[in-house]
């Protein structure tokens, strides 16, 4: 069966001659055609019987959680877990979802909260389907999941220097922290320079830059107060090491959403009837937007609680993962990032975004702040091929990895097309990288740039709508091949622009609007339709 031509050795050729006869049922020395056709109906049949693949019909962004949910029924405990998770693959969590889900209900992953843009829903929903799987006693080997822990090490490294990762981040230095808006502005967008200089960090451009925050050390103070608590007795944290409680919170845990755990602690620990309905209200339909673990000791004032009881319900500090705004072949050993600071007021109390405050205005320039690199998710970078155009929309903080995309392009010579698409409230005021901008344009690196500020006239204008002005064109750089790329605000802002897309390929394309779906379908399967969102 194996001729004596193919490259095998003698003995590699006499198992796979017994091998393939076995699998035939017949004689080595038979006719090459009857072995031919034999072998074509036993792999064809092993083929037919071979398990398809699997269809996760709950993996779509734009499903409502209840609706990915119904998909999901009846499936086994991971991938109910994965129909939980927001469904964007971003890597924020160091997994893909089914990674993620699949690593919970192993019980390697502890860590139920690395689902940032999921957020509570997606919190309490595992929670439940855990809880319910416990029940059935279907749950995953090992010791299973709980809420209170940290990543194991299960998490996707960052692949380019193995030794620092979430769970080992590089301590680098803050360069700067400048401001992009100019005074009159609404917003404190800043240009963050990182250096990475000694760490062996490498990353692309589409990689994100994993930031450890530390929180506020006047919101942790105040929480010991209202604790009624020793800001210097010793607690352990979720990895294992000892300081003080003062420092682990501002360290080591989530200040922002209390767990369901705290509350129940609380309604254990007061006898004020109506701070024990608010609470258990609270467990019933979740806390508040913006409510936070302060909030929940000011309902539940004279709690008579420990640090260490405390700590044990709360959920651990995850990292913040900001998309990288720069190219290393443009600026070597540094990290470039392009960060909205967060401040808002909430029932007299100012409220700050815990990584975006800490490199805005609590480290200075010298300092340190703890970082990783996670890897681009699904081929959101650069084509391959330096002349395939690119179509980019990036609205505010979502200018950031376009930013990197065109010092890569700059760099590298390409000599494809580039065309960006950007937005925010005021063009006086919100420009960001104006200069940066208009240099490229000047080159003939951007071809074309196309802004929209919602702020500058009675009508809003966003970046969606100059897509559609400008669908003729938009669409001949699809037909040419472009790449299509997306960054920004995932609620709202991605699908609306994925809206405005279908729209034009349908106007454009003269297509219907399921034909005008199943392109767009088409160019993200084909991997030409990639985003970034949050």
């Amino acid at each position: 069966m194996i001729p004596e031509s193919a490259p095998f050795n003698e003995e590699q050729r006499a198992w796979l001659n017994g091998f393939f006869a076995g699998l035939t049922g017949i004689k080595a020395d038979a006719d090459p055609a009857v072995v031919t056709q034999a072998l074509g109906a036993n792999l064809g049949a092993a083929v037919a019987e071979a398990e398809p693949e699997e269809d996760f019909a709950w993996h779509d962004s734009s499903l409502p959680i209840v609706d990915r949910m119904a998909l999901a029924e009846g499936k086994p405990t991971e991938r109910k877990l994965m129909a939980a998770m927001a469904q964007l693959d971003c890597g924020s969590c160091g997994y893909l979802c089914q990674t993620y889900s699949e690593a919970i209900a192993r019980g390697e992953e502890t860590n139920l909260t690395l689902c940032s843009p999921g957020g509570k829903e997606t919190k309490q929903m595992i929670k439940k389907i855990l809880a319910e799987s416990e029940s059935a006693g279907t749950a995953g080997n090992g010791d299973g999941a709980s809420l209170n822990g940290s990543s194991n090490g299960a998490a996707a490294r960052n692949g380019k220097a193995a030794q620092w990762s979430r769970n080992n981040p590089f301590t680098a230095k803050l360069i700067e922290s400048r401001e992009l808006n100019v005074e009159g502005s609404a917003k404190d967008t800043r240009h963050v320079v990182i250096d990475l200089t000694g760490s062996g960090l490498k990353y692309e451009v589409g990689d994100a830059l994993g930031v450890m925050p530390e929180n506020c050390p006047d919101l942790a103070t105040r929480l010991v107060e209202a604790m009624a608590a020793d800001p210097n007795v010793t607690v352990t944290t979720p990895s294992g090491t000892t300081k003080s409680l003062l420092k682990a919170l501002c360290e080591d845990y989530c200040l922002k959403d209390p767990s369901d755990e705290l509350i129940e602690l609380l309604i254990d620990r007061i006898t004020d009837p109506s701070a024990q309905s608010t609470l258990r209200n609270m467990l019933d339909v979740g806390v508040p937007d913006g409510f936070d673990v302060l909030d929940v000791f000011e309902v539940a004032k004279g709690a008579t609680v420990s640090g260490t009881e405390v700590i044990e319900t709360l959920d651990p500090l995850n990292p913040r993962l900001y998309s990288i705004a720069s190219s290393m072949k443009r600026v070597g050993d540094q990290v470039h990032l392009t960060v909205g600071k967060v401040v808002y007021e909430r029932e007299g109390r100012l409220r700050k975004g815990v990584a975006s405050t800490m490199l805005a205005e609590r480290i200075d320039a010298g300092e340190t702040v703890r970082v990783f690199v996670q890897p681009n998710h699904a081929g959101f970078t650069v084509p391959s091929d330096p002349e395939t155009p690119m179509i980019m929309v990036g609205p505010g903080t979502g200018i950031a990895p376009f930013v990197a995309f065109l010092q890569e392009r700059a760099e590298s010579k390409a000599g494809g097309k580039n065309w960006l698409f950007f937005g925010d409230q005021h063009e006086a005021f919100d420009f960001l990288y104006r200069d940066e901008l208009e240099e490229y344009q000047a080159s003939g690196i951007l071809t074309r740039l196309d802004t929209a500020f919602s702020r500058d006239s009675d009508q809003k204008v966003y970046v969606q709508d100059r897509m559609r002005e400008n669908a003729a064109e938009l669409w001949q750089w699809l037909q040419s091949g472009a790449m299509f790329y997306v960054c920004g605000d995932a609620s709202r802002m991605a699908k609306d622009v994925d809206r405005a897309l279908q729209q034009v390929v349908a106007s454009e394309g003269g297509m219907s609007d399921e034909e005008a779906a199943a392109y767009v379908k088409d160019l993200s399967s084909s991997g030409r339709y990639h985003r970034d969102v949050y």
